[in-house]
């Protein structure tokens, strides 16, 4: 009952959020869509005939959204093999397409990333804690990944020299947060000289201590296998960079001056980035829509208020019809399903530390 109505309240934020950033759109006077104070329909109807007469952008568009989603799965794989699992990878993209539509679907109790664990758990036979970590790891490899490729071009492109000020506290958090994450990978993956005592002070910490914990041991089962942390970083950093060309080529089909791809590597990583947020829909159409309107486009002139929300709508169009391979595997294995996410919601998955230790 109590993570129903978490959930609830989670879709419910996201519709306001949503349904707030097309209002504001369709009645503040710099819109794109607003003529003379008043909404003007014909403009969403030109976006339309745009898109229309440049449809080969848009179905690049997909097909490098499809492209950068197989490229995740295959490196969950890869991190899937390291850890000694045996698994097929025709099994792999199956739970892999299964968890990417749950993890697009906003009324879901459990997440995509828990279900393709214990998916993959319930193939093993008694290595849950190794299922969990490569799913755990899959996503904070792609995670840090995503704000490394963002500050990267950040300092190569000079958009932080863009006078904004929402432009420069958007780059001031995006290094930081790199840094602080570069910090914390790296005193992940050293060796333990406090003999457990900093980890034990990590559990300590109010609320988010015990979370901390477990992500802590799931990198350290990793510990020994750097070379596969860096391929997945490359694979990763591939990952980023489809999905970017992905928005590009969006932008592109809808409007005929949009900002420069390499500008794209900013202001993409940067708008995923709030997948870390507990809400499905609305801060990446947000930031992704304000970030368009301070960036200066290929032309040297600039988007207006509500063209990057129909960028990022249209983006999440691609990721929908992306989703649907994975409802063509649920239709064969609803009972599979079913029965994983009743037992994720049952069942709390911890770590061994003496098995963590030994890896």
């Amino acid at each position: 009952m109590k993570k129903t109505l978490l959930n609830t309240v989670k879709v419910g934020i996201s519709l306001a959020l949503v349904g707030y950033l097309i209002w504001d759109a369709m009645n503040r006077g710099e819109s794109a869509f607003v003529k003379d104070g008043r909404f003007a329909p014909e403009v969403l109807w030109a976006v339309g005939r745009h898109a229309a007469a440049h449809w080969l952008w848009l179905a690049a568009a997909a097909v490098a959204c499809f492209t950068a989603v197989l490229l995740t799965l295959v490196r969950w794989y890869y991190l899937v093999l390291t850890l000694g699992l045996p698994l097929r990878f025709s099994e792999a993209l199956r739970i892999g397409f299964l968890g990417y539509m749950f993890n697009l679907a906003p009324f879901g109790i459990v997440g995509g990333d828990l279900l393709k664990a214990w998916l993959l758990a319930r193939l093993q036979h008694g290595r849950r804690p190794e299922a969990v970590a490569t799913v755990v790891v899959d996503r904070l490899v792609g995670l840090y990944l995503l704000f490394v490729v963002a500050s990267a071009a950040i300092l190569l492109t000079g958009f932080w020299e863009i006078p904004a000020p929402f432009i420069q506290w958007t780059c001031k958090i995006t290094l930081v947060a790199t840094a602080v994450g570069t910090v914390a990978v790296i005193a992940s993956l050293l060796p333990d000289y406090t003999q457990g005592k900093s980890t034990q002070w990590l559990a300590k910490i109010p609320k988010v201590g015990t979370p901390l914990l477990k992500l802590v041991h799931a990198v350290h089962m990793y510990r020994h296998h750097l070379p596969a942390l860096g391929v997945s970083a490359l694979m990763s950093v591939a990952v980023h960079s489809i999905f970017t060309l992905s928005v590009f080529l969006i932008a592109k089909g809808m409007y005929e001056d949009v900002p420069a791809l390499a500008m794209h590597f900013v202001l993409s990583p940067v708008s995923a980035a709030t997948g870390v947020l507990p809400i499905a829909l609305g801060p990446f159409e947000w930031v992704l829509d304000r970030l368009y309107i301070y960036t200066p486009t290929a032309g040297g002139g600039s988007m207006a208020l509500g063209q990057g929300l129909v960028v990022a709508f249209g983006y999440r169009i691609a990721t929908v019809l992306t989703a649907l391979v994975g409802a063509g595997y649920y239709l064969t294995s609803r009972r599979e399903v079913a029965e994983a996410l009743h037992e994720a919601e049952e069942e709390p998955v911890e770590f061994d530390p003496e098995a963590v230790a030994g890896t």
